[in-house]
């Protein structure tokens, strides 16, 4: 085929004339033949030439420059050190956009020929397009872009439409991000992703919107007006949960923007004067008629409720205004009731889940409790009374079961209205002949309204004496398995009203056994649906109070185990009757104290005295607390916990927080409770709800957190949330056990990070901690030293012991004089770390108390190694401290005898740290001149 070089020579002179195609012959054809590596590189060189030649159009093509970069790439092979290839690939990289790589060549080039000013040029120049494209490449504006234009190409692969989704959602959590997508148009594009009627876009551009109105409150009125109240509405009506619950946040969202509810400060923002009650009176009629709308869904309807409950009512009843309230009473109320009244066995009813009656009857509760006065009540009341009447109709039947459902509504939300009712003339009989009648669905909510109608003592009293007969009627006669246990469940809580009053039983001896048998028998058959076996766990929450009931009950780990599946189902208004049980069972409820000299006056003037069941006394109640435990009651109460905000009251929360303080008694269960994400479950419960709940919670959490690794206990950024319920739990207001509790909690806190201790001194328990310094009671005397042991190596904390005028130091000094061995560890310790930090305060302890001199020979003779070896310690930053008069005066007391003893003794790793201490001490005493070594005789 010929020579290689020559045919090379030949493609070069072909190259310079211009013609390219014989040039890329001889150049193919040299390759073929060449055998030799170094012409073989300058052959391959010279081919990808043909690309960079600027007249040849039809070779700049994508195709061409990658053919020129392999090329290259070639003849680098061959040749590393080959110049020229290498700035050829440089060029075919530019030409493919590959700034980077190019720019790797070209610096590697000017390495090696650092004064070829073409390669210097081109290094500049790669440089500047680089910081260009970057500049261009990181901008919020293009990232904007980029995302909307991914979203909205129809032929875009899933997986980068949803990246691109989240991308966007992220990029408007950032105020930059936010305020470049509204500035791009974003609402109109937004609204173009919510048209293609895909749920994933939905919920991206919802979520997206929910970016966009947090904190800011013009970009909030300005989405409600290009968006339309109407259309979030309609979003948030489609019958899918995750989207319902994204416009719920949404709605949340505008909310706290224009009413001033999120506090985060925005600038300029803050000097805008817009009127937003216009937009939120619009929202709130808005969210009133969708509550019975046929048109909305289940979760629609449930997150409109809650929108209603969450923001309507006043937050804190020092609050003037409640003209929401009265507001919604006046325009939504009897929608509520509609709500309550659906019975949808029935034909025509409004979409439900198994949780919109309960939201719906939580909510007319917190509306009646925030009413002011009677004539507000009043009307509350009327306005109830008068729907009920209005669907009371003898004709037609399912009207009639709306009102006593509405009742049953009512007496689940603000118990007395409904109890009025219930006691108007015709209602109660017309409950009583719904029981018998031939339609089960008569029978159904029948039986219902009248197991919430017997709720308080004096109703259950009631219907003893005029329905038991009736339920016991209804229980032996229907077939059906429905209304067969809620029958049962009417008994139940007839048989349960005394409590757990042993002396008060309602039924003779055995039968709440046999109640609670049947009950946990229904809890067990899986064949029975979840909303009838729901019943069975109503009638167990009232047959615990009787100890013999929840002994056999904690017995039985199927029905446990069942019972916490049923909890952890999406049926979350099971949650309050699962607590009840649980409280019961473990004994959790307030009790009365029972005075001994009250109870004989009791009996004397023949007035009634509980009595305490046998098996409701300590070692009963700790056993059925082990059985709960091993049944997994723990991840069943975080799942409760994580429930929705309407059905989880702060009732709820307050029996919960009840039970996992009973579980948390003993120490040795704290581990398991962790195990099973208990830890996490607490945080909110001690930051939510009543005070008692509260209190309660945080004394669990301070017991776990005294006792397990934070790290395992509370992974994360949840730890520093713990910090706050137990620096609550230090009020003088609160018992000693709850004092002391939380104090080991934040010492095991201050032990573990930095971080902790100054989220501990932010929080302002410094004062506190030091209250409890002075206190009598031995053992939180001791828990606060040992929490101020671990919180002196922070910078305020040495501050406050620097400044004037308090016996803070003085405290510390007099601690470590005391006999307890543990006090004077933690004490010592303290004063070792501070006088170590700050060296002033080894003088200043001089001056607190005439005592220290033999407080700190008395630390230093100790028989306890740790106590003797941080009173050493302290001597020595005495020594340490520049004060040489101090250092004098230690030396020319018993310290230096008491030195010398230690230092000569012989090694002894029991006791090893004070003795090298002692020796370290009379090192420095020799440095200072203070002592001579000792010189025996020449």
């Amino acid at each position: 085929m010929g020579d290689p070089v020559q045919l090379k020579d030949e493609g070069n002179k072909h190259f310079q004339a211009g013609d390219i195609d014989k040039a890329i012959e001889c150049y193919t054809n040299a390759i073929k033949v060449c055998q030799d590596k170094k012409v073989l590189a300058v052959i391959y060189r010279n081919r990808s030439a043909y690309a960079l030649y600027p007249k040849s159009e039809k070779r700049k093509s994508p195709q061409t420059h990658h053919d020129s970069y392999h090329h290259c790439c070639t003849a680098i092979d061959e040749d590393a050190k080959d110049v020229k290839a290498m700035y050829r690939r440089c060029q075919a990289l530019e030409k493919l956009g590959k700034l980077d790589m190019a720019f790797k060549d070209v610096q590697r080039c000017a390495t090696l020929e650092p004064k070829n000013k073409t390669f210097l040029e081109t290094l500049r120049r790669l440089g500047a397009e680089i910081q260009a494209k970057l500049k261009t490449t990181f901008s919020t504006d293009s990232r904007v872009q980029n995302m909307f234009d991914i979203l909205l190409d129809e032929e875009m692969d899933k997986e980068r439409t949803e990246k691109a989704a989240n991308n966007l959602i992220v990029l408007s959590r950032e105020d930059a991000g936010a305020e470049k997508i509204f500035q791009s148009n974003g609402v109109a594009l937004l609204l173009k992703l919510i048209e293609t009627g895909k749920p994933e876009m939905i919920l991206a551009a919802v979520r997206t919107l929910s970016g966009l109105c947090t904190g800011h409150k013009a970009r909030a009125m300005a989405v409600v007006n290009l968006v339309g109240v109407d259309k979030i509405c309609s979003i948030m009506a489609l019958d899918n949960e995750e989207i319902a619950l994204a416009t719920c946040n949404l709605f949340q969202c505008i909310n706290d923007s224009l009413t001033g509810a999120d506090m985060r400060d925005y600038g300029k923002e803050a000097s805008l004067v817009l009127d937003a009650s216009k937009d939120l009176r619009t929202i709130l009629l808005a969210l009133l008629e969708m509550i019975g709308n046929k048109k909305v869904s289940g979760h629609g309807r449930d997150q409109a409720l809650n929108l209603l409950s969450k923001n309507v009512p006043r937050k804190d009843m020092k609050e003037k205004d409640h003209s929401k309230t009265l507001f919604t009473i006046d325009h939504g109320l009897k929608k509520i009731l509609k709500v309550c009244g659906q019975v949808p066995e029935l034909p025509d009813q409004l979409p439900l889940t198994e949780n919109t009656q309960l939201i719906a009857s939580v909510l007319l509760n917190k509306l009646y409790d925030d009413l002011k006065c009677d004539p507000e009540r009043t009307n509350f009341k009327d306005v109830c009374n008068e729907y009920i009447k209005s669907k009371i109709d003898p004709q037609n039947m399912d009207k009639t079961l709306h009102a006593i459902n509405a009742i049953s509504g009512l007496l689940q939300g603000p118990f007395d209205v409904g109890n009025s009712l219930v006691g108007q003339q015709g209602i109660m009989e017309m409950m009583v002949a719904l029981c018998g009648s031939e339609r089960e669905v008569d029978q159904m909510v029948a039986v219902e309204a009248l197991i919430h109608a017997s709720t308080k003592m004096s109703r259950a009293s009631f219907f003893i004496t005029n329905g038991v007969s009736l339920l016991k009627d209804i229980y032996k006669k229907t077939k059906n398995e429905k209304i067969k246990i809620r029958a049962l469940v009417g008994l139940c809580k007839l048989g349960s009203a005394g409590g757990d009053d042993y002396s008060l039983r309602q039924f003779a001896e055995g039968s709440t056994e046999k109640l609670a048998k049947q009950c946990r028998k229904w809890l067990c058959n899986p064949q029975i649906d979840s909303k009838t076996r729901k019943w069975a766990v109503e009638g167990l929450a009232y047959l615990t109070n009787d100890a013999d009931v929840k002994d056999d009950f904690v017995e039985d780990e199927l029905a446990l185990k069942a019972m916490f599946e049923l909890a952890k189902s999406k049926d979350k208004t099971i949650i309050y009757a699962v607590a009840c049980a649980l409280v019961n069972c473990t004994n959790s409820y307030d009790k009365k104290e029972i005075i001994p000299e009250m109870v004989q006056l009791a009996k004397f003037s023949k007035q009634h005295v509980p009595e305490q069941h046998p098996k409701d006394k300590k070692d009963f109640i700790e056993k059925r607390v082990k059985r709960l435990l091993k049944a997994g009651v723990t991840s069943a109460l975080a799942v409760m916990v994580k429930a929705d905000s309407s059905i989880l009251t702060d009732q709820t929360k307050d029996l919960l927080a009840r039970v996992f303080l009973a579980l948390t008694e003993d120490p040795k269960d704290r581990g398991t409770i962790v195990a099973q994400g208990g830890g996490k479950a607490l945080i909110p419960l001690a930051l939510e709800g009543m005070e008692s709940g509260k209190v309660k919670a945080s004394y669990a959490l301070a017991k776990i957190a005294a006792a397990t690794n934070p790290e395992i206990a509370f992974p994360g950024e949840r730890v520093y949330e713990v910090v706050r319920p137990l620096v609550n739990l230090l009020h003088t207001d609160r018992e000693g056990a709850q004092n002391y509790e939380a104090l080991r909690g934040l010492t095991n806190l201050a032990g573990y990070s930095e971080k902790l201790r100054v989220k501990i001194i932010k929080e302002k328990a410094l004062a506190e901690i030091e209250n409890h310094m002075f206190e009598e009671n031995e053992r939180i005397r001791l828990a606060a030293t040992e929490c101020m042991c671990n919180l002196v190596t922070c910078k305020e904390v040495q501050a406050r012991y620097l400044e004037d005028g308090n016996d803070k130091l003085k405290l510390l000094v007099l601690l470590c004089g005391e006999d307890d061995d543990k006090l004077q560890i933690a004490a010592a310790g303290a004063l070792a770390m501070i006088t170590a930090a700050e060296k002033k305060l080894c003088s200043k302890m001089t001056q607190v108390t005439v005592q220290w001199l033999e407080i700190l020979q008395r630390l230093c003779l100790h028989d306890n190694p740790k106590v003797q070896h941080r009173g050493l310690v302290i001597v020595y930053n005495m020594l340490n401290s520049d004060d040489n008069e101090l250092a004098k005066k230690l030396i020319e007391s018993e310290l230096l005898e008491i030195l010398s003893v230690i230092g000569k003794a012989e090694d002894n790793p029991k006791r090893q740290e004070p003795i090298d201490v002692a020796r370290t001490c009379l090192i420095r005493a020799m440095d200072l001149g203070l002592i001579k070594p000792f010189t025996g005789p020449s």
